[in-house]
C-alpha cells in the first residue's frame, strides 16, 4: 500500500477495520512485510536524501528550529539510522549468508539457543520493540553456525514489525535453510507503542510462540521452556 492510500484512507475503513485500529487492535494484514514493487528502484544513498529532507519537514511541522546546532544534522542521523541500521531487514542484499555442516558430532537432539537480544519497530507507531528470542531445533543431518541463528533475528527485526510476523519469519527462515520442520521460536518483548503511549503500560510484555515437528508437543514444549527459564 502506497503512502498516499494510507493518507487517503486515515480514519476511514480498509478491509472492514478502521485504519487507526488496525494498528491499536495490534492486527496486521500479510505474514510478508509489505513491500512495494518498487521498494529498492532508489539507490540507498537517494533513500537516505530523500528521507532527510521529508524529516526536516516534520521537524518543521512541530515548530523545531533546525538552524540550532543541536537539531540541524538531524534529519541526516534519523535517515542513515533508517537505511542502513534498524530498517536494514528491508533490504534483501543485507540478508545474511548461511552455510550448512554435517552433523560430524552425531548430535541428534534439540539445540537451544535462548536470550538471543534484538530491537525492532513497531510498523504501527514507528516506536521501539525490545526483546529476547530463543530459538530450538533439530538436525536434519545438517547444523549451523551459532552466530547466524542470531543474525536471522536481526534480520527479520530489523524492519517495521509485528510480533507475530517476526515469530513466523524467523520460524520459516530456519526451516528452510537447516531444511527441517523441527523448529521453534519464541519471543518476549516490551512494545514501547504500549509502555510509551496508549495505555502507557511500562509493566507488560508479549510472548509470541512457534512450535513446528517434532517441538508441537506438550513434552517438548515444557521441555523448551524449562531450558529457557532456567
Amino acid at each position: 500500500m502506497n503512502t498516499k492510500a494510507i493518507s487517503k484512507n486515515n480514519g476511514q475503513k480498509l478491509n472492514g477495520f478502521s485504519t487507526e485500529a488496525i494498528g491499536d487492535d495490534h492486527l496486521f494484514t500479510s505474514l510478508e512485510t509489505p513491500m512495494k514493487a518498487n521498494a529498492f528502484d532508489m539507490s540507498n544513498e537517494e533513500k537516505k536524501s530523500r528521507i532527510s529532507i521529508l524529516f526536516s519537514e516534520i521537524m518543521d511541522v512541530l515548530g523545531l528550529d533546525l538552524t540550532d546546532d543541536s537539531l540541524s544534522g538531524t534529519p541526516d542521523r534519523v535517515a542513515k539510522m533508517y537505511v542502513e541500521e534498524i530498517f536494514s531487514g528491508l533490504d534483501p542484499q543485507n540478508k545474511p549468508k548461511v552455510a550448512l555442516f554435517d552433523n560430524k558430532y552425531q548430535y541428534n537432539q534439540m539445540l537451544v539457543e535462548k536470550n538471543i537480544t534484538f530491537y525492532s519497530n513497531c510498523e504501527h507507531h514507528f516506536v521501539p520493540i525490545i526483546g529476547k528470542a530463543h530459538i530450538a531445533y533439530k538436525s536434519s543431518g545438517k547444523v549451523i553456525g551459532l552466530s547466524k541463528l542470531n543474525r536471522i533475528v536481526q534480520y527479520y527485526a530489523k524492519r517495521p514489525q509485528v510480533q507475530e510476523r517476526l515469530t513466523n519469519q524467523i520460524a520459516n527462515e530456519l526451516k528452510t535453510v537447516l531444511e527441517t520442520e523441527d523448529v521453534a521460536v519464541i519471543i518476549d518483548a516490551k512494545h514501547l507503542c504500549v509502555s510509551s503511549r496508549g495505555v502507557q503500560d511500562d509493566t507488560s510484555t508479549t510472548v509470541t510462540t512457534y512450535y513446528g515437528g517434532i517441538f508441537n508437543t506438550p513434552e517438548k514444549i515444557n521441555e523448551i521452556q524449562n531450558y529457557i527459564n532456567n
